[in-house]
């Protein structure tokens, strides 16, 4: 093969400094050319961002605020809009350099190019700095001035209990809902919300339809008017209205409606509330969904609440065949917890003769639909519909053959309640999320603020919550638990006037000295239920709000 060599490459020496360079137009090496030429210029070194403390978002130029995280692409993104002049060159990479958290300072590498001379083009590298002034977003401007709001949504549920809205509080929490929110405001039967946009209020109230059964209505309330530019300024308010139809609740449905539903018996519990809720017949198995539109045209008021539940013992249960999901019907004998208790110091297996005492020693026979968890011995919780009086026309139309002595709701766990056993999870508040009148960091849930006499039936509803929480996994299953540390747990009865704690709507610091309630002997030496559903740690999530740096110990 024969050899052909190269081209020969004619070299010229540069204008400067003499170094044998290509030919090229401007014929200079590169280190001449840029200190020549600075494609650089025009852009400045150090520029500015406004950072808002309060929402931790940053302005957009022109006067949008974003969120966005330390070192993120949104935030590269503002950053680079606040630079004048790269659009006269070509940006070909940019990235941040690593700074001190507490610096308040951003530095930004970029790489650009730029055609200097005819074919000829110039990249070079350069950092710029920016300084993050921290400011007030007109939003927040807006809250921390009282009575600024221009959208309301009332939520109400004419109930005697709490509970509806602390479980509607821990959805609006998992779901962040209440990001918009300026404000919160505890109101007899219910909460405001208080928006700074109209269209914030409109996606709380579509958010409140999807998670309980509601009607609304909105109205608008004129402020100003301007005649030559044909612009006016409105408040517009929503009322929500909740069903009061709550979980365990016993309900009589009007016997024309229940034909309507399947046909099912008039005597019903309510066993789970979402979008719409649902109906059982302890006796039969059977269920009927009823929607928030078909209740509205029809509504019925439920005959008791958990509030008025009994305690019962069971002495034999038998399955009787029929099962639905995870409902199993059966044939119970019960009777009132304690009846067949003796006082005094004779042993607790004295019989007594029931045949001749009150009603109180009565053995009940009933049906229930809880023959899966049931068990001779058990304790369960149900109304006793032969010793009481509603004021409905609906349970009175009734024939007596129809009623029974006894619905059983749920089964109960009082040995495990008598131990004073702290819980290893909390929950979060709407208060630290979005605080009242511009203030953030409340301790208060968002229900229980208003204090005076309904305090003590507060904190009794949210530990009955917490209890249903506790022993219901569906019911828990949407809702975020927090692990707790070092939080000791105390019966909201048992503690009058003590520091109240992780359950407790209020801390009283000036009697932290009182004596707390010891357990007597007989109470430790019960043997727990073998079947309490206990929360796993696996369905518990990290309070990142407690990890926070440079905390000072109090000494």
């Amino acid at each position: 093969m024969e050899f052909v060599p190269a081209p020969a490459v004619h070299r010229v020496l540069c204008a400067d400094c003499g170094v044998p360079i290509v030919p090229n137009s401007a014929n200079l090496c590169v280190s001449c050319l840029r200190n020549t030429v600075d494609i650089t210029e025009g852009i400045p070194k150090q520029s500015s961002v406004s950072f808002c403390r309060n929402c931790e978002r940053f302005l957009s130029p022109p006067q949008a605020w974003s969120l966005a995280r330390p070192e993120s692409q949104e935030l590269l993104a503002i950053c680079l809009k606040k630079l004048k002049g790269l659009n006269k060159v070509r940006l070909t990479e940019a990235h941040f350099i690593w700074t001190e958290p507490h610096s308040k300072r951003l530095r930004v590498s970029l790489t650009i190019q730029k055609e200097v001379l005819t074919s000829t083009i110039l990249e070079q590298i350069f950092e710029i700095e920016y300084l993050v002034q921290h400011t007030q977003c007109p939003d927040c401007a807006k809250l921390a001035a009282k009575n600024t709001w221009k959208a309301l949504v009332q939520v109400r549920q004419k109930v005697a209990h709490k509970r509806t809205f602390l479980y509607l509080e821990q959805l609006i929490l998992k779901h962040g809902a209440q990001k918009d929110t300026i404000s919160v405001k505890e109101v007899r039967d219910g909460l405001d919300f208080f928006y700074s946009q109209r269209s914030h209020a409109i996606k709380m109230v579509e958010f409140l339809s999807g998670v309980v059964p509601v009607r609304s209505k909105g109205s608008e309330q004129l402020l100003s008017t301007d005649t030559h530019s044909g612009t006016a300024n409105y408040k517009f308010t929503y009322s929500v209205e909740i069903v009061p139809i709550c979980k365990d609740d016993l309900v009589c449905i009007p016997t024309k409606q229940a034909r309507q539903l399947s046909n099912i018996s008039p005597l019903t519990m309510c066993t789970r509330v979402g979008n719409s809720f649902q109906l059982l017949d302890p006796s039969t198995l059977q269920t009927c969904e009823i929607s928030a539109h078909v209740y509205w045209r029809t509504p019925f008021s439920s005959l008791a609440t958990v509030t008025d539940l009994v305690e019962f013992t069971i002495l034999d249960i038998e399955p009787s065949g029929p099962v639905r999901g995870k409902w199993v019907l059966a044939d119970a004998q019960v009777a009132m917890s304690g009846a067949f208790r003796s006082g005094g110091t004779q042993d607790d297996d004295a019989m007594m003769d029931y045949e001749s005492s009150s009603i109180s020693t009565q053995i009940f026979h009933t049906r229930t639909h809880l023959g899966a968890i049931l068990q001779p011995g058990d304790t369960a919780l149900g109304y006793h519909l032969s010793n009481a009086n509603f004021n409905s026309d609906d349970f009175a139309s009734l024939p007596a053959s129809r009623i029974p002595d006894i619905i059983l709701v749920k089964k109960s766990y009082p040995n495990r309640r008598k131990k004073s056993r702290s819980r290893n999870w909390k929950l979060r508040s709407i208060a630290k999320e979005a605080g009242e009148e511009g203030e953030t960091g409340s301790g208060r849930g968002v229900v229980g603020r208003m204090g005076g006499r309904d305090q003590k039936k507060v904190e009794e509803d949210y530990e009955l919550f917490l209890r249903d929480l506790e022993e219901d996994p569906e019911l828990r299953g949407g809702v975020n638990l927090y692990k707790a540390k070092d939080t000791k747990m105390r019966d909201a009865t048992a503690t009058n006037g003590r520091r109240k704690v992780q359950f407790g709507m209020d801390v009283d610091e000036g009697e932290t000295g009182a004596p707390e309630r010891v357990p007597h002997d007989d109470e430790e030496n019960v043997e727990e239920e073998p079947d309490f559903p206990d929360v796993k740690l696996d369905e518990l999530l990290e309070d990142f709000d407690d990890m926070t740096l440079g905390e000072s110990e109090e000494t």
